[in-house]
């Protein structure tokens, strides 16, 4: 989700998109020119690229004009502009035109640092547009772009959305669209089973929760149809070690409510439930023994071995196998 500043007016004179994750940006840019053509319909935007604002170009874009139109110019990739350009750039933040607003989206790394930190001490509003890497920012998208439209979703429904679909931000938003717009009432999870089904049996995610789960037979179906489908099998290791790193951290915690434990160990409450129903067989070995197989596999998908595919097999069979050691014991 785009973060903004307390500043929060899209017409501000100048408007700072920060951050990698394309469809933020491309949000940030929509907000500022759909509040632009409520104030103006016939309101004049400009898209531009830094090899199209050479120097000079902004002052043109920016004069003032006999008919005093509302202007919006976006300014894209703003880190790559030219050092001539940039002075131009902030000899305009000082002294910002009327009816126009600047929209300059900057990638927020070391590049280009200078611009950034003009636009910041010149008081620009800021819309924080970070590229979300962590499954845990996926998932509170979700959450959120269910919550923009008004309608409810289980947390169960829109971790399976996520299982589902990816790390792809504008898929996850398109599903939640669809959804929204096909189903009636409490969207669940067997609501997004139905509609992605193929897509949510390649997950790692199922794979993981197979494996844990002792199910070592649908483990490696969910794992071989993971890898037709082209998931990387990096994905799969990372979803194996949440997996077992879910028991681990449950089974050593202190019994309560999963509210609380959802404080303590930094999971979900529903989370919390699922792991309780998946450690039944699990022994402190078990956990030790599973964690040295993903660590066996990791490694094995990295480079350090002839066959990824193998690995993986292993290691599900590994821990399916730990999964039941408390009933061998």
């Amino acid at each position: 989700m785009a973060k903004k500043t307390a500043h929060d007016d899209p017409l501000a004179s100048v408007t700072l998109a920060v951050g990698q994750e394309e469809l933020l940006l491309d949000r940030a840019v929509r907000e500022v020119v759909t509040a632009a053509r409520a104030a103006d319909a016939d309101t004049d935007v400009r898209d531009l690229t830094p090899d199209q604002l050479q120097p000079g170009t902004l002052a043109e874009l920016t004069s003032p004009s006999l008919f005093a139109e509302r202007k919006v110019v976006v300014v894209r990739n703003a880190q790559d502009l030219s050092a001539d350009t940039v002075k131009d750039v902030k000899a305009y933040l000082g002294a910002p035109a009327e009816e126009i607003t600047l929209v300059l989206l900057h990638a927020g790394g070391a590049k280009g640092k200078a611009l950034l930190d003009a636009a910041r001490k010149a008081g620009a509003r800021e819309v924080a547009c970070p590229k979300m890497t962590k499954p845990a920012d996926r998932l509170a998208f979700v959450r959120q772009e269910f919550r923009a439209t008004g309608r409810s979703a289980t947390p169960e429904a829109c971790q399976a959305l996520v299982d589902a679909i990816g790390s792809d931000l504008r898929e996850l938003a398109s599903a939640v669209t669809q959804l929204v717009a096909d189903v009636e009432g409490t969207i669940d999870e067997a609501v997004v089973g139905r509609y992605y089904t193929g897509r949510a049996e390649a997950s790692s995610f199922t794979v993981a929760d197979r494996a844990v789960e002792g199910r070592a037979a649908e483990a490696l179906e969910a794992l071989r149809w993971s890898l037709s489908t082209g998931v990387a099998p990096v994905l799969i290791t990372s979803a194996l070690a949440q997996g077992v790193r879910a028991i681990g951290k449950l089974s050593s915690a202190r019994g309560g409510r999963p509210a609380d434990l959802a404080r303590e160990l930094g999971m979900p409450p529903w989370k919390i439930d699922r792991v309780r129903q998946q450690m039944r067989g699990w022994t402190p070995d078990g956990v030790s023994v599973a964690l040295r197989a993903v660590a066996e596999a990791d490694a094995g998908v990295k480079g350090g071995g002839d066959d990824p595919e193998y690995a993986l097999e292993k290691a599900v069979v590994a821990i399916a196998r730990a999964a039941r050691s408390r009933g061998r014991g």
